[in-house]
This record gives structure tokens, sequence and C-alpha cells, in this order.
């Protein structure tokens, strides 16, 4: 019932080492060999992306859709998450990212109202500083779920984020360590829904296979899976619904550098187009389940796009 964003991620202090690193980056050539060299752009144009393999498939996806219009690419990928890479963009360094509109909003505008996706990529489009600026959103979204296993859902009559008063045992939160700080995060919980949270267990790989083990052992019994996450297709996972608008809206969206031209534009506005919310769960499926590289899966995505 969900589709597939948002995980494999290192701690944030060690991601700051590791985002120097990778910021130093190294141009690499189209993988399909193919695309209109003679309308190349001479500027090189760096291509970020999180330390989640979802985002990164995206930001592969992006790099080689640009390259096949002749544009140099840089690709600094697995940079961290929002709190490393966020810097990076606003100071000129990153020139196209994958985002999702809501989260972004979320770390723009502490004071930022859920709404609808449309409502929410407007507000986001003015958060944005002027030497960013946010294209077409897709139709696919990668968005945040409070999550627990089905048994505990029918153990406690869990119907949705409120519906946790019902439990009796301590509830221990587990996820990548960011989880903790989010404004959706324990604190909410507690503090919109009354809620209250025994501890909390870093486990770094973004709601993959670690988080699902650690629910499914009773380490943790609450977490947030993305609804683009292959985790839910065995069907043991129950997300909790949210009717209050906790979770914003969460549509993948490029957000670029005034480097990117409106050519350079169009090529990633069509990407936006043709991504769908199938799209992006059967792509990450492709890199949890069948272990292939994010340059393999972005290829094979573009020709079915009709995009190459």
């Amino acid at each position: 019932m969900f589709t597939a964003h948002k995980g494999r991620l290192a701690l944030v202090g060690a991601v700051a080492v590791g985002a120097m690193i990778a910021l130093s980056g190294c141009s690499t050539g189209n993988p399909l060999g193919s695309g209109d060299t003679g309308s190349a752009n001479s500027e090189t144009l760096v291509v970020g992306s999180q330390d989640y393999y979802s985002n990164e498939i995206i930001a592969e996806i992006y790099a080689q859709a640009l390259e096949a219009k002749g544009f140099t690419v840089q690709r600094d990928f697995r940079i961290g998450q929002r709190e490393v890479y966020l810097p990076e963009i606003e100071a000129g360094k990153i020139d196209v990212f994958p985002e999702y509109t809501g989260d972004l909003l979320q770390a723009l505008d502490k004071n930022a109202v859920s709404a609808s996706s449309e409502d929410v990529y407007t507000a986001l489009t003015k958060a944005l500083t002027t030497d960013l600026r946010a294209l077409d959103q897709a139709a696919a979204s990668d968005a945040n779920t409070w999550t627990v296993t089905k048994a505990f859902a029918e153990k406690y009559n869990l119907t949705d984020i409120a519906s946790l008063t019902n439990v009796t045992e301590p509830i221990i939160v587990g996820g990548n360590s960011e989880l903790e700080t989010r404004p959706y995060g324990p604190t909410a919980l507690k503090e919109k829904y009354g809620v209250v949270t025994a501890g909390f267990t870093p486990v770094e790989d973004g709601g993959g296979p670690l988080t699902v083990k650690a629910l499914e052992d009773n380490s943790i019994q609450l977490t947030n899976i993305y609804t683009a996450s292959p985790a839910w297709a065995d069907g043991k996972l129950f997300a909790l619904a949210d009717p209050d608008h906790l979770f914003f809206p969460s549509n993948v969206v490029p957000i670029v550098s005034k480097k990117v031209d409106d050519k350079a534009a169009a090529v990633l506005n069509d990407v936006s187009a043709a991504l769908t919310e199938d799209d992006l769960v059967a792509l990450n499926a492709e890199s949890v389940n069948e272990q292939k590289s994010a340059d393999v899966i972005a290829a094979a995505w573009l020709k079915q796009a009709g995009i190459l």
C-alpha cells in the first residue's frame, strides 16, 4: 500500500568529515556514452545527494540526464543529511540537489504549516534564498511515517499517531540520529499528542533492514519508515495514520543554483514530469533487493522513461 526515502545514513559528526572529502569530487563521464555534445555547457554543474540510497539514485538520474544533453557534471554524492549538505548548497558549492518539499520547507522555516503538496511547494519557493530556486516538483514523494510492526499495532489497537497513548509498555524510538531532533520527532509526539517515549536508540540506516530488524526484535517499538521504502512489501509493518498532518508532503524536487540555466532546468523538469510514485518504489527496490548500483538503475529508468 505504500510506495519506497531516504535511508542509510552515517552519524552526522562522521558525515561532516566525509562531506568535506566528497565535496572535492571528480567529474565523471556519461555512462550511457551518448548525448547531444553539441549543446555542451562549459561550466561544470555539481550534482549532490544525501547519504541515502534513494536520494543517490535520483541524483544519478539528474546527472545522467544532464550529461546526455552535453552538460559537464561533477558528482558529489552521499554527502550526509540536511544538517551537513544544506550549508553547502546555500554557499553555492552544489548546483543541483534532489530534495523533498516538506522536509526542506520545515528546515528553512520553523513556523511553516503543513498543507497540500501544492501549497507546500509554493511556500518552499518563497523560503529559499535568492541564490537558489526550486524547479518543478515530481509526482513521486518519499514521505515520513511513524511506523510500528503490525503485531504491535494489533496488540494496542493502534490506528493513528494519537493512538500511541494506548500503549502501556515503554516506547523506545529508533532511527537515524537526527530523527531525535526533527520537528516531528519524540518532542512533537509528547507536545502534540501526550505520547511520552522512554528513550531513543540510533539505528543509522535510514529505515532500512537494520531498523526493520530492530522493530521486529522489539528492541525499538517506533520508527520512521519512508513511504517509498521496499520494507512495506512483506506486510509486517504498519504506518500510523497522520490525520493532523504532523508530517508535511514531501515531493521530490530539484533545488538548483544560479549556474543552472534554462536549458539545464528543462532537462531536470523533464525528469520531474516523468518520475512517479510507483517509479520511486521500484527504483528503491532495485537498490535494496537486487543490490544494483545507482548508475545502472538510473540509466535503465531514463531509457524506459524515454528521456534518453
